[in-house]
């Protein structure tokens, strides 16, 4: 007893002892308070505690603390820096009333949520406040011109919403401003014309609208600006060019209109300029000349017009040049094959013509050169690899001629396309001297000579794309499934002969595409190799002997066709069990036995197993019923009198649909297209499923009325309804079809259309996971927003560099991002926009000539 009464006292005294010492440490006090309010997970703010004794001659405890900077005498706190600490919570901000002192406050890079404290704008000797990379939300709160020695604010990348503050504009002292990435709305205020002395002003990617206000001319101390990612009216204004201390400006994605004004030209200090994605229309200014030190312009994705000016000679210290995705014409001037540091030129999809410059390349380290997408003629400049540093060569739909000798030294490169042009002669890569090439696309010229037969040393290759060189002949080199990355391989109507090689070590490969070529033999049963396999296209050739099991057992495998060959035997059995099976066409071979019973199987539809007399069972004819009655040699009468009788049936019910025919006219005619991933339904299949055409809800004319159906294997898909005109319906259906063959991990899948004449029903994947402006406020780990943002731009990526023609989104909006079952984002609605125009015949210039 008398212990615990010992215990008990010794406690107490502690705990007074402790309350003294924090009576004289209010900044302990009050830390610790802080620390007891937020979350700390990962126990970030251990440190955080008072020592055995306290802390003698007065000195401050949290001095020692992480974080916690202090005066030289440890008396006062005058910084707080708990950046990176991976706290959250709401911010309390009654215990920060005690630091008075404080100059330095950072509390970057957690995830802190809520309002963000006011109190903290009582805190008059701050200089730096740094609250980026959070998730406040609300509106800003009011107060902060009590801060008039504030020089830093950094509210980067939360959740504000509501206008902007105003007031900071009577901050004189501030000389950077960052409030971009939340969700402000409303005008830039005027007043933020009037800052006294900021350097750096960031509004970029928020909700604003309005017109940008003419009174940012005013800045004239102001050297970087980005206000671009909003939703602006109007016109750039011209008086931006009186910023006379700006290095950087960036306007892009605003939705400006007009002209560039050629008072930006006064901007000479400036070294770089982004407008890229507005609505820009007219000349590049010639003026622009005079800004000497430009090392960055960027005037891509507008309606740009007319020539590049020659003036640009003088742009001595240029190294990116963007004006891609505009309407400009004319051929590309020689001096821009002379400016010195040139590294980076984008020009594709434009209407420009004529050679490219001869000695492009030869005076510059160039790195990426895209020109694609044009009406370029002529042969590669001779020194287009001079530089040593060329690592993207991007050319293809042109009509570029002649050969790629001057690609055979280019080992930097790593990417090269030159697709849709008419090169010929042999391919002269040295693959043994390309180490990090990763992908190749030669398809659709008129290359000779084979395949190099050293492809297998480009260890790095991902995709090559040979198809469509009609006269290219040789064999599919020995070594090439061995190539440790290689996912695509393409080589169909080649003419290519010999085997198919031994796949060996195949364990990357995606796709094999070698159709409509000469190959004999068998497929080697060594395709078992294959576990990554998603697509083989072995059709029109000559292959012989039985499909093999193994092919028939790849966990991954999604698309088999095998079609007029001379495979025998059976179908194995293995398919009808595969689960990820979506297309197997054997047709026009000499299969036999019975079509497995399995229902993946016979919901592939006819046209998968027709040209096999052979062959039996659902969907084709009843196999007992064969040989029940065709397979006797007694009834030979019999089957004279079927055949007869099955003669006037077609007949009749010819005559009946001819006349329904010239009755309703061809309305009624449906026809389906199903791209991959989408099982071989006919029409009637997929109408069937909507109980009947009549059953989609009423929408007026070329709306994009939108419903969920269930197809017969009991596939879900989201339908959207679109009317056309007879005359629209080819260049629709050929663009729905260009639509259908983009297959990326971040779009969705366009897997068929079902049309006719006057009506067309195209099959989405179904995603019911909701899309980003459903979810764009919920809290989210840094993380999953860098994912969602790096999944949008790689299916950007792919529309605009990996389709060929380009596929413009044309309407990239929150709601036309959706994500799948493991919230990665899809891109919806890609290209929509553009078959709208086509159906409607407003398809602007720009992109009528490249169907983008």
């Amino acid at each position: 007893m008398e212990i615990l009464h010992w215990l008990f006292f010794n406690l107490l005294f502690f705990s007074m002892l402790i309350s003294v010492l924090l009576a004289n440490d209010p900044y302990s006090d009050a830390l610790l308070r802080l620390k007891s309010e937020i979350i700390d997970d990962f126990n970030s703010l251990d440190d955080w505690l008072i020592p055995p004794g306290g802390n003698p001659s007065g000195k401050v405890s949290a001095c020692s603390w992480s974080g916690v900077k202090c005066n030289e005498n440890s008396t006062i706190v005058i910084g707080l820096n708990l950046s990176m600490k991976n706290l959250a919570g709401n911010l309390p901000g009654k215990h920060f009333g005690v630091f008075t002192e404080l100059v330095d406050l950072n509390i970057s890079l957690n995830s802190f949520s809520g309002e963000f404290p006011g109190e903290i704008f009582n805190l008059s000797n701050l200089i730096s406040l740094d609250i980026s990379r959070n998730n406040f939300s609300g509106d800003f709160p009011g107060g902060i011109s009590g801060l008039q020695n504030l020089v830093v604010l950094d509210a980067f990348s939360n959740s504000f919403s509501g206008s902007l503050p105003v007031e900071l504009s009577e901050l004189k002292f501030l000389k950077i401003l960052n409030l971009a990435g939340s969700y402000f709305n409303g005008p830039i205020p005027s007043a933020y014309g009037y800052f006294k002395s900021l350097e750096f002003l960031h509004l970029a990617g928020n909700f604003l609208s309005g017109k940008i206000p003419p009174e940012l001319g005013n800045l004239k101390t102001v050297k970087h600006m980005e206000i671009g990612y909003n939703s602006y009216e109007g016109i750039i204004p011209w008086e931006l060019g009186n910023m006379s201390e700006l290095q950087y400006l960036d306007i892009a994605g605003a939705n400006l209109s007009g002209s560039i004004p050629r008072h930006l030209s006064n901007l000479t200090k400036l070294e770089s300029l982004f407008l890229f994605r507005n609505n820009l229309n007219g000349l590049i200014p010639w003026e622009f000349s005079r800004i000497l030190p430009l090392t960055n312009l960027d005037l891509s994705d507008n309606f740009i017009s007319g020539p590049i000016p020659e003036s640009f000679a003088e742009l001595k210290n240029l190294r990116l040049l963007s004006l891609m995705y505009n309407e400009m014409n004319g051929t590309v001037p020689e001096v821009i094959a002379e400016l010195p540091l040139l590294d980076t030129l984008f020009i594709w999809n434009n209407f420009f013509t004529g050679s490219l410059p001869r000695n492009l390349g030869k005076n510059s380290k160039l790195r990426w050169l895209d020109v694609s997408t044009n009406s370029f003629i002529g042969s590669i400049p001779p020194d287009i690899c001079a530089g040593g540093e060329l690592f993207k060569l991007i050319m293809f739909s042109n009509k570029f001629t002649g050969n790629l000798s001057s690609l055979s030294n280019c080992s930097s490169l790593v990417r090269l396309r030159v697709e849709d042009n008419s090169f010929s002669g042999e391919i002269p890569l040295k693959f043994s001297h390309l180490p990090d090439i990763t992908y190749i696309d030669l398809s659709r010229n008129r290359f000779t000579g084979g395949i190099p037969s050293d492809i297998s040393q480009a260890s790095n290759l991902q995709y090559f794309n040979v198809s469509n060189n009609p006269e290219l002949g040789g064999i599919v080199p020995p070594q090439i499934w061995s190539l440790p990355l290689l996912q695509n391989f393409s080589a169909s109507f080649c003419n290519i002969s010999g085997n198919l090689p031994p796949f060996k070590n195949c364990k990357s490969v995606l796709v094999v595409e070698l159709q409509m070529n000469n190959m004999s033999g068998a497929v080697p049963q060594s395709i078992s190799n294959c576990q990554e396999l998603e697509m083989i296209n072995l059709g029109s050739n000559k292959l012989i002997g039985h499909i093999p099991k193994e092919l028939a057992s790849l966990p991954s495998i999604g698309v088999v066709d095998l079609s007029c060959n001379n495979f025998s035997g059976s179908i194995p059995a293995e398919f009808g069990k595969s689960s990820s099976l979506s297309l197997l066409n054997v047709s026009f071979n000499d299969i036999s036995g019975a079509i497995p019973s399995e229902k993946l199987l016979q919901s592939m539809g006819r046209s998968s197993y027709v040209g096999n007399p052979k062959l039996c069972g659902a969907p084709l004819k009843s196999c007992s019923n064969s040989m029940a009655i065709l397979g006797r040699k007694s009834n030979g009468k019999l089957k004279l009198v079927l055949l007869l009788c099955a003669a006037v049936v077609i007949f009749i019910v010819a005559s009946v649909f001819w006349l329904i025919y010239l009755r309703k006219g061809s309305k009624g005619q449906w026809k389906m297209e199903s791209f991959i991933g989408l099982p071989q339904f006919t029409a009637n299949d997929v109408l069937r499923s909507f109980n009947s055409t009549d059953s989609m809800e009423e929408v007026p004319p070329l709306s994009a009325a939108v419903c969920k159906a269930v197809l017969p294997t009991g596939i879900t898909v989201m339908v959207k309804k679109i009317e056309w005109e007879p005359k629209r319906m080819k260049a629709a259906s050929e663009f729905i079809t260009q639509m259908g063959s983009a297959r990326h991990k971040n779009l969705i899948r366009l897997l068929g259309f079902c049309y006719n004449k006057h009506l067309a029903y195209l099959l989405y994947d179904y995603l019911p996971n909701g899309n980003l402006a459903e979810k764009v406020r919920m809290r989210r780990d840094w993380e999953t927003k860098y994912r969602i943002i790096i999944g949008i731009a790689k299916g950007l990526c792919f529309l605009h560099h990996d389709c060929n023609p380009a596929i413009s989104h044309g309407d990239l909006k929150s709601t036309n991002v959706v994500f799948d079952d493991n919230f990665e984002p899809l891109l919806a609605d890609f290209g929509f926009k553009y078959l709208m125009q086509l159906i409607k015949g407003t398809v602007p210039a720009t992109t009528s000539k490249t169907e983008t």
